[in-house]
């Protein structure tokens, strides 16, 4: 059996896709968790086979989720579920560890088969999700990027900077830079312009 840790805040949603699998032959769900930190810490204590992460979480999102739990267990399969499918996200996820990518509009029938595919030890990032990124045209490094993520949090200047590991004065260089990419006057006009046009 393939042992799966689910980590997903939509409680309803969580359920479903744990019931299906727990239909197919060859997977079980051990535990599941309703938001990033709960994620890393379930993942951290049942060691599973697959790791199925939901992005958009309270506490960690799913690549800073994944990020924690491949620190400790290098060779974990995780696999993502989004609602969107943004360029920059799938580049995070990719150069933190994760080796599926999918839309939460996945088939089920399709996310078993990424579950045991993933399993064993290849990729699967959703063909859309690629395209997208393959004509990815984002001005902004990801150091911009991190900080104007960062900023859409709520996370003040100095704040961004702690996270980062960053200085202050730094971190304000990366966001001037992301405001005249992206032609315009506010740190929090440039994320939300970035989050519009799928960089973030």
């Amino acid at each position: 059996m393939i042992r799966v840790v689910l980590a997903d805040d939509e409680t309803l949603l969580r359920r479903a896709i744990a019931s299906l699998l727990d239909l197919t032959d060859e997977i079980e769900v051990v535990a599941q968790a309703s938001d990033g930190v709960e994620a890393v810490a379930l993942a951290l204590r049942h060691e599973p086979d697959v790791v199925l992460l939901d992005l958009e979480m309270p506490g960690l999102d799913g690549v800073e989720a994944a990020r924690q739990i491949l620190e400790q267990r290098p060779d974990q399969a995780v696999v993502l579920l989004t609602r969107h499918g943004r360029p920059g996200v799938l580049k995070r996820a990719l150069a933190a560890g994760v080796r599926g990518f999918l839309p939460k509009s996945v088939d089920p029938d399709e996310l078993a088969r990424v579950v045991i595919h993933v399993h064993g030890g290849r990729r699967w990032i959703d063909a859309d999700i690629s395209a997208a990124a393959m004509i990815d045209d984002c001005p902004l490094t990801e150091r911009e990027l991190d900080a104007l993520r960062l900023t859409t949090e709520g996370f003040s200047v100095r704040e961004i900077g702690a996270r980062l590991h960053l200085a202050s004065g730094t971190v304000r260089n990366y966001l001037s830079s992301a405001m005249q990419k992206t032609g315009t006057s506010s740190r929090h006009a440039a994320a939300r312009t970035a989050r519009e046009r799928s960089w973030l």
